[in-house]
């Protein structure tokens, strides 16, 4: 796409009117174009439709109207969740109309170097961890996008002295074209969201666009432990920052001190150490003093470290926000404990990875509660840790059957599957008091779903929020 400024008086067409697409449609307002808004849903679910109408904004809801895209439009931008194969999306590339995600609108206007953060998992723990680090370090960070503010709203507050630290989705780096990060850093890569992308290598090629226009003054930050973030090293054109859990790293890089590292003191044997461009080691903070449980949050630390001190951080100003920091909310999220059983909010597991991550994090023996929107996964995955760590399982939602069938396979007797109810409300409840029947004093109840949530909340936080009041209550 062109800069903003280049539609002046032209038709530019947004789909969607989430948060984000409201703000890209006062955006491209804002800079001249003429632009129409559209949403499917009907206009009593479109409160915002009347504040972009008082702007001057066309908005049209209750479906995608025929003759909505057609050869005088020059742009389209998409809510990230609308799948390419929406009318509207397909009529625009049959017509060679760009269409781009409010990602690709707000890098062309944001004058602060961005820090794109994209994985299958921990992208928002990560997120908000490197905005905590660079707020110690004096580094003036903006923590935007998909974690909570859309970044064309955070663009018009950012100036060169700010770090703009973004979560990114693979939906809307799908949507991108010359969306370039001064840093970009990739977690992980697991299977998930294949209902959206249809295969895997269309997934892993959307993540790969936060290196794809990066320059050798750009920086890639990488897991060395993924194999598939490994294979992409080759194409990576930017100075590479691997973290690794696992290894210890010859070239530049942050991990975990090996057993025995030679000319290097004993003391360090669980210190995580950088390795600078020069080769001189730093130590940041010994393993166990990071506040968040779990090996897959020791990971996110790593990561946040490596972009921290690739943005100007000092390694001495890092060991204070890594001790310090407790967590986002729904994220292995300490609730309550009730009669000596403890409960943990994790409903931002929307897949097995996730989930997998969460039941390892946990040493007591765990009731789980799982299940959601079917995306045509089998949760095979879940298998091994289902026989490790957890001692019944409640199902909920469109997967219900098929996470009690992996808790057979794993040899659990206590299964339950709560059936569809009058409400999710309901439904949460009803699984959140079979859960408790089946806890004892030391065990934890987990709200683990290793599924999306939309076949009965709206979101992932509304069903993390629900599972919170509702084990107030109990």
């Amino acid at each position: 796409m062109n800069h903003p400024e280049e539609y002046r008086g032209q038709q530019v067409v947004v789909l969607g009117l989430a948060k984000s697409g409201v703000q890209v449609a006062k955006t491209l307002y804002e800079h001249g174009a003429i632009v129409t808004v559209n949403d499917r849903k009907n206009r009593q679910e479109c409160p915002e439709a009347s504040q972009l109408e008082a702007l001057g904004i066309s908005v049209i809801c209750g479906g995608h109207p025929e003759g909505l895209i057609h050869s005088e439009v020059k742009l389209v931008v998409k809510n990230p969740g609308i799948p390419y194969t929406a009318p509207p999306v397909v009529r625009a590339i049959e017509l060679g109309i760009d269409v781009v995600t409010e990602v690709e609108v707000a890098y062309h206007l944001c004058q602060a170097p961005i820090i794109g953060v994209t994985g299958s998992n921990g992208k928002t723990t990560t997120t908000t961890w490197i905005g905590n680090i660079l707020e110690a370090a004096g580094l003036n960070p903006i923590v935007a996008g998909n974690i909570g503010t859309p970044l064309c709203e955070a663009c018009k507050d950012a100036e060169p002295r700010n770090w703009m630290v973004v979560e990114l989705s693979s939906f809307q780096l799908k949507g991108t074209q010359e969306f370039t990060p001064k840093i970009g850093c990739l977690l992980n890569v697991a299977e998930t969201h294949l209902d959206y992308h249809g295969t895997m290598d269309d997934y892993i090629a959307s993540k790969s666009k936060l290196f794809a226009g990066q320059s050798e003054s750009d920086i890639a930050v990488i897991n060395w432990d993924d194999p598939v973030c490994r294979e992409l090293v080759p194409y990576i054109k930017g100075r590479l920052i691997p973290f690794s859990m696992t290894e210890e790293l010859q070239s530049e890089g942050v991990y975990i001190h090996p057993s025995f590292v030679p000319n290097v003191e004993d003391g360090l044997q669980r210190s995580i150490l950088y390795r600078d461009a020069s080769g001189q080691l730093h130590t940041i903070i010994q393993v166990d003093e990071i506040a968040l449980p779990g090996r897959f949050n020791v990971e996110n630390a790593l990561a946040a470290i490596a972009v921290s001190l690739a943005a100007g951080a000092d390694p001495e100003v890092l060991r204070e926000p890594l001790r310090s920091f407790r967590g986002v909310e729904h994220r292995l999220e300490f609730v309550e404990v009730k009669q000596g059983v403890t409960y943990y909010n994790n409903s931002k597991a929307t897949n097995s990875k996730a989930t997998t991550m969460a039941l390892g994090a946990i040493s007591a023996p765990i009731v789980l509660i799982a299940g959601g929107l079917d995306r045509g996964s089998d949760y095979m995955e879940l298998l091994p840790v289902f026989k490790d760590k957890v001692k019944a399982v409640v199902a909920i939602g469109q997967t219900k059957e098929k996470i009690g069938h992996i808790a057979a396979l794993a040899g659990l007797t206590d299964i339950r599957l709560v059936d569809t109810g009058d409400s999710a409300t309901e439904v949460l409840r009803a699984a959140i008091i079979e859960a408790a029947s089946l806890a004892e004093p030391g065990d934890v109840v987990l709200l683990s779903p290793a599924c999306a949530s939309w076949d009965m909340f709206a979101s992932y936080e509304e069903r993390g929020r629900i599972f919170k009041e509702v084990v107030h209550t109990l």
